[in-house]
């Protein structure tokens, strides 16, 4: 048992330590958040499961803080929508979960960005290509094995692995390190 504890654990930092050939692109989706809601847009977030979760967790620190008491940014998960999913879920399909709440609220100054450690679900799909057809920025927060729809996507955070576990702990990481940075970025606009 602590054999397997430990090869967990040895699974996990070893991802940690490649989140260094990431800063780039944790960098850019930060800036892209910025130059969104700076120039009045929102951030839609969705995703299926744990990545719902995820999504809920990251709009809950745009909205409220990371760290620091800042000025909260718009952010609004689309998988939250308990009504909004069953009602589009029952009368059209899961398919169309996303695609069809994108449609209604997105604009060109938004940006959508989709969490799905295997980037095959087709609701995600589907949301990010409305997202596209909006007008919107897209990114995708997935691993491995997602690499192929990322790059229908204006950013992309991939994981570099494909057991679900340790694409979500590197997407917590990531999201983390971005509201960092939009925590500074927030700083400086104010103190100009």
């Amino acid at each position: 048992m602590t054999a397997s504890l430990e090869e967990e654990m040895a699974d996990h930092f070893a991802m940690n330590a490649e989140m260094r050939a990431r800063i780039r692109d944790i960098t850019a989706i930060a800036d892209a958040i910025w130059q969104s809601v700076s120039a009045g847009g929102c951030v839609y977030l969705f995703g299926n499961g744990g990545s719902a979760a995820e999504s809920l967790h990251f709009s809950g620190e745009l909205i409220g803080r990371y760290k620091s008491n800042r000025r909260p940014l718009p952010a609004t998960c689309l998988s939250a929508d308990v009504s909004a999913l069953t009602c589009i879920g029952n009368d059209f399909s899961f398919d169309a979960v996303f695609a069809r709440q994108v449609t209604a609220l997105v604009g060109p100054r938004d940006i959508v960005i989709a969490f799905s450690t295997s980037g095959r679900s087709e609701n995600i799909c589907s949301g990010l290509a409305a997202a596209r057809a909006k007008g919107a920025k897209t990114v995708l927060f997935t691993g491995q094995n997602g690499a192929e729809i990322a790059k229908d996507c204006s950013l992309a955070f991939i994981s570099p692995h494909t057991m679900t576990a340790r694409i979500q702990e590197m997407h917590q990481l990531a999201m983390h390190l971005i509201c960092a940075r939009l925590e500074t970025l927030v700083a400086e606009s104010e103190n100009v």
